[in-house]
């Protein structure tokens, strides 16, 4: 989620279908086909909406919001993670916006002061954990990444030669603690020599940042990458270039990737986007399961997570391991975070007989045996 200095706020303006009940559409009162109010929506990005990535995945999902019927998105992308996105926020509700979705995980205190100083606005934050009292307007959505990033490390683990694994992520906060582990333990649940080496970039999309990481891995002897950044172009192309393959992660960017590309997992916000604006269309959002820290998950079968397609080097046993991890995490036998668990200094981090709940996920502060590398001690 770099932080970059523009603030470029662009409206899209999807053409509503046309009904019988007026020339545009829409009921003389203003209302769509189904009686609810015409609204528009604001949604606001920290980075590029062509970057292959996160930002990528929230643009894809703002489109086909666009596409509903009464709905005007307003998008904004390149937005710092400061008191730009309160600008750019006031902005899309100077130009009509009643509900907000700040997409960036350092967009939440932000988000959360904005819905207190304008209740007539329902204000969404993306992947935060809020641990104060809700307001009425406000909420968060996230879903549970490391279930796919498990899978994720299964196809790493089955294809590496060398048994090392690369992994370049930006930040060490709990969800990329919680995806570095879950794709390590994957990985060595199907080759249990593997080891996982880390790099952490401090940045979210700092593509000399990323060409360095690569080829600093891959000097190494590593030769599968996967990543947690918000941009992975740089990381695919670099993985490429350098003989490695590569497990994806927020978009399925396999057609950047070639025969390199193993599978990922990648998001799909749009259900909960819409569902979430009818909920406020209806007038229902307060005291709703959006009014809350609403996570998805596969076990639930309302997560916003895929699994991303396989390359054409995957095999059919690897893609049977798979899709059978999923089929367990989907229908509750299977867990990324089984005990026993331990971490680097042998500690243990889930006791035997036990699985990491999401809450104790968001707590970890520590990387499994196998991971070569540390955590940033700030």
């Amino acid at each position: 989620m770099k932080k970059l200095a523009p603030i470029a706020l662009l409206a899209t303006t999807g053409l509503l279908a046309l009904t019988a009940c007026s020339d545009d559409g829409n009921a003389s009162d203003g209302s769509t086909p189904n009686g609810a109010d015409d609204i528009t929506v604001g949604v606001v990005m920290v980075g590029s909406v062509k970057d292959a990535g996160y930002n990528e995945a929230v643009a894809v999902a703002a489109e086909e919001l666009d596409k509903v019927d009464g709905v005007t998105v307003l998008t904004a992308d390149q937005i710092p993670e400061n008191n730009s996105v309160t600008d750019t926020m006031q902005s899309m509700v100077d130009q009509g916006a009643e509900v907000i979705f700040a997409t960036s995980y350092g967009y939440m205190s932000y988000a959360a002061d904005f819905a207190k100083a304008n209740p007539e606005v329902t204000v969404l934050h993306q992947g935060g954990l809020w641990e104060e009292e809700f307001p009425e307007n406000f909420g968060t959505y996230w879903s549970y990444p490391y279930e796919l990033f498990g899978l994720g490390g299964i196809a790493a683990g089955d294809a590496t030669e060398s048994n090392k694994l690369g992994f370049i992520y930006a930040f060490p906060i709990s969800q990329t603690i919680g995806n570095v582990n879950a794709f390590h333990l994957g990985a060595q649940k199907t080759n249990p020599d593997v080891e996982t080496y880390l790099i952490n970039t401090s940045d979210w999309c700092d593509p000399v940042k990323q060409q360095d990481a690569v080829s600093a891995l891959v000097s190494q002897g590593v030769d599968v990458l996967s990543q947690h950044q918000d941009c992975q172009s740089t990381v695919i192309q670099s993985a490429v270039q350098a003989g490695a393959k590569v497990v994806g992660y927020h978009h399925d960017a396999s057609d950047i990737a070639g025969e390199a590309w193993l599978t990922g997992s990648s998001w799909n916000w749009a259900p909960v986007f819409e569902d979430i604006v009818t909920t406020v269309q209806a007038g229902e959002f307060a005291g709703s399961q959006y009014n809350d820290n609403w996570l998805g998950s596969l076990a639930d079968n309302n997560s916003t997570m895929t699994l991303a397609e396989f390359g054409p080097s995957v095999s059919d046993e690897t893609k049977a391991k798979i899709e059978d991890g999923l089929q367990g995490l989907k229908d509750g036998t299977e867990s990324v975070f089984a005990g026993p668990i331990y971490c680097q200094d042998g500690s243990v981090l889930v006791a035997e007989g036990h699985s990491a709940t999401y809450a104790d996920v968001n707590g970890f502060n520590c990387l499994v045996e196998g991971i070569v590398g540390s955590l940033p001690s700030n």
